[in-house]
């Protein structure tokens, strides 16, 4: 899996930020040669080769090697009879997650047909003169009162996704506990790490309705906010708490993930600087001018203008979640993939269960 380097890319003619030299270092910083990595794909067509080949001789067509099917038809071969049932195992497994992909695309067409009968129901209420409360911000719904629909699909595929996670960890406990082939695992875990790659495209998207909104957290607990940064979770933070869930480790892994979390830490710190010079530029031009005369759009269509860099960080903080789950799937086994993606999911849980507890805890009667 060859991953390029970090690079952050902001609007040069806005002056607003410059990449640190050693951010666009990344790939080169950190550079692993062990676990190699085989993806779903390359044992989809390793299987379904195999399945070729089985097929011919069931039909008494001659295959490419003569040889092989003579040995295969051999009913006392032990070690052709564990190959059919491992790939029966894997085609299993393969149909099962096709099964699941379709039934996530249908909830979300079903989920496009509620959204549209929401965004009806919320127009006739607010043309009735009803007041939308319940502390929904006022970008969500715009100054027109109008749902804005960008982010209204965002909440709708969000939950689908948290679902589909819940349902991904189960499969991820009990493939541990029955101690299942490798194979099987890495098509668990190329499962899950794409589950992660989906919702950083849900959120450049939402990004895109309202940035603010992906960088409050609205989306997410209280919890989960408690620990916000940029948008989402903080890669060096994370590995702190997932690696004494991955022990035993050996020396070359502790020290790969060692250069990982260092080398995240450097990005984060670039990407950190850059937000505090955009905000200090943004506030620089919502007070330019005399404040108090009372004519203001100007200067803020001017701070308009900037505020589209922070939709690029949101992104580009994303990209660097995304490059430390690649990087951490490199320097693992598959079996250790699977656990740290398992421990990862449910540190995700009890941050929600801590929010659910949070709110509905007793409290002293004022």
């Amino acid at each position: 899996m060859n991953t390029s380097s970090t690079q952050f890319v902001t609007s040069r003619r806005m002056g607003i930020y410059e990449p640190l030299h050693q951010i666009s270092m990344w790939g080169e910083n950190f550079k692993i040669n062990g676990c190699p990595n085989t993806s779903a794909s390359t044992i989809l067509e390793a299987e379904a080769k195999l399945d070729n080949q089985s097929e011919d001789t069931s039909h008494g067509t001659p295959g490419p090697s003569g040889k092989y099917d003579q040995e295969a038809t051999k009913p006392t071969d032990k070690g052709f009879d564990d190959v059919q049932r491992r790939l029966a195992q894997n085609r299993e497994a393969a149909r099962k997650s096709r099964l699941r992909k379709k039934a996530y695309v249908q909830d979300l067409e079903s989920s496009r047909v509620k959204l549209m009968q929401l965004e009806q129901e919320l127009e006739r209420a607010r043309q009735q003169g009803l007041y939308l409360g319940g502390g929904i911000d006022a970008g969500h719904l715009g100054f027109s009162g109008a749902v804005n629909s960008g982010i209204a699909a965002f909440e709708m595929e969000y939950g689908h996704w948290i679902e589909e996670q819940s349902s991904q960890i189960c499969e991820l406990r009990t493939a541990l506990h029955a101690h299942v082939s490798d194979v099987e695992l890495r098509i668990l875990v190329e499962t899950a790490m794409s589950h992660y790659f989906n919702l950083f495209r849900m959120k450049a998207t939402a990004a895109k309705a309202d940035v603010f909104y992906i960088m409050s957290g609205m989306w997410k607990t209280s919890a989960e906010r408690f620990f916000l940064w940029i948008g989402g979770f903080r890669p060096s933070e994370l590995l702190k708490v997932l690696v004494p869930q991955l022990d035993p480790l050996t020396d070359q892994q502790i020290l790969d993930v060692c250069n990982l979390r260092q080398s995240c830490q450097q990005a984060e710190d670039a990407l950190t600087q850059g937000m505090e010079k955009l905000q200090q530029i943004l506030a620089e031009a919502v007070a330019a001018g005399q404040l108090g005369e009372g004519s203001y759009i100007p200067h803020l269509a001017t701070a308009v203008e900037k505020l589209e860099a922070v939709v690029s960080f949101v992104n580009q903080a994303d990209h660097l979640r995304q490059e430390t789950l690649q990087q951490m799937a490199r320097i693992l086994t598959v079996r250790q993939a699977a656990r740290g993606l398992l421990a990862l999911g449910e540190y995700f849980q009890r941050l929600r269960a801590l929010s659910s507890l949070w709110a509905t805890r007793p409290r002293e009667p004022a």
